[in-house]
C-alpha cells in the first residue's frame, strides 16, 4: 500500500467510531509516555513507531462491518474481525449459493485477528473466498488468534488446492508479504486438511522456516482441534459430503442453466411460428424435468444410483424422467404427441439429466481430477450424438403432419 493510500486508511479509521486501535502487548517507550499511547499501547500514536508500523499490514475497507477493530503490532496494523455473521454476511452467503456474485465474494488476502493474539498465538490458514472466510471465523469465538489469508483469486481451499492457487508458492510469499515471522514467535502454521494436495509442506518448510501442521476437515472442528494440542481424531479427517452437504449445492447448478433454458425456449418459440405441430407445455415441463433431475435429484441421491460415474447417474435418472414423461401422455400405446417425439424424449431427457449431473464431480469428494477426464471423454460425444439425433426427430415431428 503506498503512503497517500495509508494515510487515508488511518483517516477513514479514525472517523469510525465503530472501530478502535488496541495494542497485542505493552511496549516501553522510554521518557514520559502520554495516555493515549498507554490506553492503544502502539508506538505510532507518539510518534516513535517506525513507518510501516504505523500503516496497516492488510488492505480494506473500514466500512466492512465485519471488522471491528484493529490490532497494533511492530509490524502494522493488523485488522481484528468479528466471530459473529451479520445479516449482511448471511444475505451474501445466501447470494453465492445461487450463483449472484459468485465470482467476486472475497475477502483481501492478508493477515487478521479474532480475540487479542499475541506472538504464541496460533495461526490458521485459509482461502479469500468471503463464504469460506465466514465459515471459519463465526467457529473461533473467544479465542485469541490470527488468520492469514491466501489469494486463492475469491475460490475456496479445496478447488484452489486443486487449480495451485492455494499452494506452496503463494503460502510462502504471504509469510513473507505480511512479515509473520516479526508478528509470531513459534513457526507453526495451521492449515486446512483440504488444502494438502496444493502445498508441499517440505518446500514451505525449506523456504520459510515455518512447519505446517495440517487442522481438521471442518471448521467446525478448529475449536476441539486446538484444545486438544492440535491433534486430530478419525473423525475430524473424515469428509462426510452427506445430503445437506449436497443440497447445498444444487441452487447454483441450477441457477446457471437459466440462459441455456432461455436460448433453447427461445428456439423453441421461433420454430412455433412455422411449424404444423408446435412445442408445447409438455415440451416445457420435459426438459424442465429433465434439468432438475441432473442438477438437484441426481445430487441429491448420489449414494444410491448404483453406478459410479457422474454422467451415467444423471442418465439413469434422466431416462427415468423420460418414461414417465411419456407414461404420463399415453406411452406405450401411441402416445397423443406421436412416436417420433416419444424417441426423441429418450435419446434428449437423459441426456440433458446425464450432463448437468456431470458438472456435479467438480463439487463432489466422490471423484479425482484423472477420473473425470476420463469419464469426460466417453460421456460427451455420447451425450452430443444423442442430443442431436433426438433434436433431428423433434424438428421433423414438428414440420411434418402425419
Amino acid at each position: 500500500m503506498d503512503n497517500k493510500n495509508s494515510s487515508n486508511s488511518r483517516n477513514i479509521i479514525k472517523k469510525n467510531s465503530k472501530l478502535k486501535i488496541v495494542g497485542v502487548k505493552p511496549k516501553v517507550i522510554s521518557g514520559s509516555a502520554s495516555s493515549e499511547c498507554e490506553t492503544t499501547q502502539n508506538p505510532c500514536c507518539c510518534g516513535s513507531g517506525s513507518k510501516k508500523s504505523c500503516e496497516p499490514i492488510t488492505k480494506y475497507d473500514a466500512n466492512q462491518k465485519w471488522i471491528i477493530e484493529e490490532i497494533g503490532t511492530s509490524q502494522g496494523f493488523v485488522p481484528k474481525v468479528s466471530t459473529k455473521l451479520t445479516f449482511e454476511d448471511r444475505w451474501g452467503a445466501c447470494k453465492v449459493r445461487f450463483g449472484i456474485n459468485r465470482m467476486n465474494y472475497k475477502v483481501n488476502p492478508g493477515i487478521y485477528a479474532v480475540g487479542t493474539p499475541n506472538d504464541k498465538s496460533p495461526v490458521l490458514v485459509t482461502a479469500n473466498y468471503k463464504l469460506t472466510f465466514d465459515t471459519l471465523r463465526k467457529e473461533l469465538g473467544g479465542l485469541d488468534l490470527w488468520i492469514m489469508v491466501l489469494d486463492t483469486k475469491g475460490v475456496n481451499v479445496w478447488c484452489a488446492a486443486g487449480k495451485g492457487t492455494f499452494g506452496t508458492k503463494e503460502l510462502v510469499n504471504r509469510i513473507s508479504k505480511v512479515r509473520l515471522s516479526q508478528i509470531v514467535s513459534h513457526k507453526t502454521l495451521i492449515l486446512p486438511q483440504l488444502g494438502a494436495p496444493g502445498v508441499s509442506a517440505h518446500e514451505v518448510t525449506k523456504q520459510s522456516g515455518f512447519k505446517i501442521v495440517y487442522g481438521p476437515v471442518r471448521a467446525e472442528d478448529i475449536r476441539e482441534f486446538l484444545k486438544s494440542n492440535m491433534k486430530a481424531t478419525e473423525e475430524m479427517r473424515e469428509v462426510k459430503f452427506n445430503i445437506f452437504d449436497r443440497i447445498v449445492l444444487t441452487p447454483v447448478e441450477f441457477v446457471s442453466t437459466f440462459k441455456i433454458v432461455m436460448l433453447v425456449f427461445g428456439i423453441m418459440f421461433i420454430i412455433n411460428l412455422f411449424a404444423v405441430n408446435p412445442f408445447g407445455a409438455v415440451d416445457f415441463y420435459a426438459f424442465i424435468g429433465a434439468l432438475l433431475t441432473g442438477c438437484v435429484l441426481t445430487p441429491i441421491l448420489l449414494p444410491w444410483i448404483p453406478v459410479r460415474p457422474f454422467a451415467a447417474k444423471g442418465w439413469i435418472m434422466g431416462l427415468i424422467w423420460a418414461a414417465a414423461v411419456n407414461i404420463l401422455n399415453g406411452w406405450p400405446a401411441m402416445p397423443k404427441y406421436g412416436i417420433l417425439k416419444t424417441a426423441a424424449y429418450l435419446l434428449i431427457l437423459p441426456s440433458v439429466s446425464s450432463y448437468y449431473a456431470m458438472n456435479f464431480t467438480g463439487s463432489s469428494t466422490y471423484t479425482s481430477f484423472s477420473g473425470v477426464i476420463k469419464e469426460m471423454k466417453i460421456a460427451v460425444p455420447a451425450i452430443v450424438v444423442s442430443i442431436v439425433f433426438g433434436v433431428v426427430m423433434l424438428l421433423v415431428n414438428s414440420f411434418i403432419r402425419f
